[in-house]
């Protein structure tokens, strides 16, 4: 947009762009709208395609020697201009440089370089120094189809068996289960016989019948005896990751193990990051199980993202009221109030906003931490600065210090109240001690400390 200090109005220049540049003295500007570059009068009634730089027939030798030695001297300025103490950890950050330059001219590969930034940049000890991207050979990946299921061979028949169905969530596109659709009568048990009129049998992988499938459309044929009578056909279209169906799955093993330990009584939130899809997760559990009498968030390998001060500000909230009528239960103020004991579960692979999770919920006073301590990374970056080629570094340029004025959390991690792993024995069996600790602590805490409304009281009588 262009505004007229004179005239007091505003007017459109250029839209649907990429990004532009002025020149020095304002009169021109250069834009890119996807692909297409151009530059043009800095002026209104412009569109794409105006004053276009014919970039088709463009080429350009590049010496990768040269341009990675470029990059590596960018990578340590970065790190010394923008990291959040001046003093670098008291890391020597020329001799630094110094120390790791040598082994930018035995890089053979894109990769070597970030290998050796990544090396030069850790020696500053500190959380969410990432490196990575860059001017790599293109390669095509050949994906695989999954059907969001367990196979189980039977070794006598050389058949593979359906052990296990993940369901899913068909309206969340991320957790859509291929063998859970309308008009899809597949088991668990039942076999599968043929893929694409392919049929199968060990030795053959059952993935192998897969290759280049997901997202099209394949016929698979199951039957419920090996021997593959009375088969019949449906038509799927199989995924390219599991990764949702299976997390669903085990969010929901949990909650119902929560409830049937409990008879309902105690629910169960997993946060499994800090971000978008943590929000959500988060909410989704939230609102059906905020007033039971007792709640378990699991924090467990929260990745992290942004602040979760949101969804903290929702588990804080305290009922200031209670109201009535004549007839019909009473609500409450705030209406989304949490009414019951709460834990927080934690562990190691929970990190950046999966430690500040659970910072915040004992600094609330929410409940104890339990499980393992945090990962213990709160510097973090908020800075975008690309390297030449496109590569990708970061600067952590904010830290983390408590009200007491100290620094804290980086490298040391959020320590649990009761410090309890899972053993992987014990995992291996499908036990998962640390959620089973957790059930036992908030009885307890209802048993000791029950939290509950007050009933509607008696009216007043006029004396």
């Amino acid at each position: 947009m262009t505004f007229d200090m004179k005239k007091r109005e505003a007017k459109e220049v250029l839209s649907e762009i990429n990004g532009y540049d002025l020149s020095a003295d304002g009169k021109k500007i250069l834009y890119r709208a996807k692909e297409t570059f151009g530059i043009i009068d800095a002026g209104p009634g412009k569109k794409v395609g105006d004053g276009k730089i014919g970039t088709d027939a463009l080429e350009v030798k590049i010496n990768p020697a040269s341009e990675w030695e470029q990059m590596y001297n960018e990578a340590w300025r970065l790190q010394r201009d923008f990291f959040y103490d001046p003093n670098m950890h008291g890391v020597d950050w020329p001799a630094m440089k110094a120390r790791y330059a040598p082994l930018v001219k035995s890089a053979a590969h894109r990769e070597d370089l970030n290998y050796i930034i990544g090396e030069l940049i850790g020696e500053l000890n500190t959380s969410h120094t990432y490196i990575g991207g860059g001017d790599l050979p293109a390669f095509n990946r050949i994906n695989v189809g999954l059907l969001g299921c367990d196979y189980e061979l039977n070794q006598a028949s050389g058949r593979y068996k359906i052990a296990k169905i993940f369901t899913g969530r068909n309206w969340d596109k991320r957790c859509v289960a291929p063998l859970a659709q309308p008009g899809i009568n597949v088991k668990e048990g039942d076999y599968l016989i043929a893929v694409n009129g392919v049929d199968l049998a060990y030795p053959a992988s059952p993935y192998s019948l897969f290759e280049n499938t997901s997202g099209k459309q394949v016929v698979i044929k199951v039957a419920k005896d090996h021997s593959g009578k009375d088969a019949k056909e449906y038509t799927v279209e199989p995924v390219a990751s599991e990764y949702w169906l299976r997390y669903n799955d085990w969010v929901e093993s949990n909650r119902r193990k929560v409830a049937e330990a409990t008879g309902g009584r105690v629910g169960y939130i997993h946060v499994p990051n800090t971000s978008i899809i943590g929000f959500n997760e988060f909410i989704r559990a939230f609102y059906p199980q905020f007033n039971k009498e007792g709640l378990i968030v699991d924090a467990r390998y929260n990745s992290g993202g942004n602040l979760p001060s949101p969804m903290i500000e929702r588990l804080s909230r305290q009922v200031l009221n209670l109201w009535a009528r004549r007839e019909g239960v009473s609500w409450v103020t705030p209406e989304k109030a949490p009414r019951g004991r709460m834990v927080c579960l934690i562990n190691g692979y929970a990190g950046s906003g999966g430690d500040l999770f659970p910072y915040y919920f004992r600094e609330q006073g929410l409940g104890p931490l339990i499980g393992t301590t945090t990962w213990g990374g709160l510097v973090g970056y908020s800075r975008g600065i690309t390297l030449m080629d496109g590569g990708f570094i970061s600067m952590p340029d904010f830290g983390f210090f408590n009200l007491k004025g100290a620094w804290d959390v980086e490298r040391i991690g959020v320590k649990p109240d009761i410090d309890i792993d899972n053993l992987p024995e014990e995992a291996a069996k499908g036990r998962d001690q640390q959620l089973e600790k957790a059930i036992e602590v908030v009885l307890k805490k209802i048993k000791e400390e029950p939290a509950k409304l007050p009933e509607k009281p008696a009216y007043p009588i006029k004396k």
